[in-house]
């Protein structure tokens, strides 16, 4: 959300940037950005009345202007003369079942020079990237309560991978297509970084939606399901993966050493996306500016993958809690995402008949090895 308010506040040219839900009696901000100490902070509350979120709550519709006082519309509104306003712009959050939620707005004591239609635009697609947000918090928590219910866990298994997989990801490809759209034609140095900015958190957020499908199959399924085949390029894989992590985080200082056998049988993709989530959390957590260790190799009949970091040592009461889902948070621990990296990939180890382990000492780091078994067929 920081990063979507400080966007908007550079798309508009105005110091002021908020999220607000809106309902039928109060106006509450829920997220904010404030150069102009307007006053607000996250629960602050204005008089509904009093805003022109209340009149977009009944007509859905966004309202924007550059110029209060030379408005024939604004300059004689109450909203604009009440906290004196000269410029602002406010987009309605609608949910997936067409639910007002509220507003992401912009304003500002001083005039703005703006694009109407580009702000709009791109306003528009992050009011999108907000609700589906929501839907999906949204969605997690009306799941977890459902499935209480074990007598109704087989039909929600099937309704909630359907909506994370169709209504969650269909929406979400119209954001991205829109940015790859918008990228071909903004010469603009600052907005084609935004617009780049917006396509880089939808990629995020269809990483975010995978990670849910997969806890999703992994709880309500039996397990993430692996399906092995005869694979002989797997150190090609793994490398093109330690690439794309370098090319994503260039801070990040990554030695890999790769000696694996052609001729195994394995979930390719699986294993692949083993190593994403093992190297992604140790760039995440481990100390900046040491090498991050990547150590592959089959062994006999064995495919031993490592990926070591340096930094402190992990807490002794949140070891018990690294593979579980969600738990991270729940023992202190702050991370982006939703902490289900860690889970998947020791979901992803159990279905190859596998083991994953971790080690952590202070002063010389952490490391998770994944053992799999690597032999042509499984017993």
């Amino acid at each position: 959300m920081p990063l979507i308010l400080e966007m908007v506040k550079q798309t508009t040219g105005m110091r002021f940037a908020a999220v607000a839900r809106v309902t039928d009696r109060n106006w509450v901000v829920c997220a904010v950005d404030d150069s102009i100490e307007f006053g607000l902070v996250p629960g602050g509350q204005l008089v509904l009345e009093s805003t022109i979120c209340h009149e977009i709550r009944q007509h859905r519709q966004p309202v924007i202007f550059n110029h209060a006082s030379q408005h024939p519309v604004f300059s004689q509104h109450h909203t604009p003369r009440t906290y004196k306003l000269e410029s602002y712009v406010s987009m309605p959050i609608i949910t997936a079942d067409g639910e007002f939620f509220g507003t992401l707005c912009a304003i500002d004591s001083l005039p703005a020079h703006f694009d109407e239609a580009v702000v709009l635009k791109t306003l528009g697609l992050y009011a999108q990237l907000i609700a589906m947000n929501l839907d999906l918090y949204q969605g997690l928590l009306k799941s977890e309560d459902a499935l209480a219910d074990a007598t109704e866990v087989g039909r929600l298994r099937e309704q909630f991978i359907a909506v994370l997989g169709h209504d969650l990801r269909t929406p979400l490809s119209a954001v991205r297509m829109s940015a790859d759209l918008l990228e071909t034609r903004i010469a603009d140095p600052r907005s084609l970084r935004m617009v780049q900015a917006i396509r880089k958190s939808a990629l995020r957020m269809g990483s975010l939606i995978e990670d849910v499908l997969d806890f999703a199959r992994g709880k309500l399924g039996g397990g993430i399901p692996v399906k092995p085949v005869m694979t002989d390029d797997l150190q090609g894989q793994f490398a093109l993966v330690i690439a794309e992590l370098r090319a994503a985080h260039p801070e990040a200082h990554i030695e890999a050493t790769l000696e694996v056998s052609d001729g195994l049988y394995c979930d390719a993709r699986r294993l692949t996306q083993l190593l994403s989530n093992l190297l992604g959390n140790a760039i995440v957590h481990g100390a900046k500016g040491e090498p991050i260790l990547v150590r592959i190799h089959t062994r006999d009949d064995t495919l031993v993958l490592a990926v070591r970091n340096a930094g402190p040592a992990i807490a002794g009461e949140l070891m018990p809690l690294l593979f579980q889902p969600f738990r991270r948070a729940e023992a202190g621990q702050r991370e982006e995402g939703l902490g289900l990296g860690l889970y998947i990939a020791h979901q992803i180890c159990l279905g190859h008949k596998g083991t994953l382990h971790v080690q952590s000492e202070e002063g010389w780091g952490t490391e998770f090895v994944a053992t799999v078994p690597a032999r042509l067929k499984w017993t």
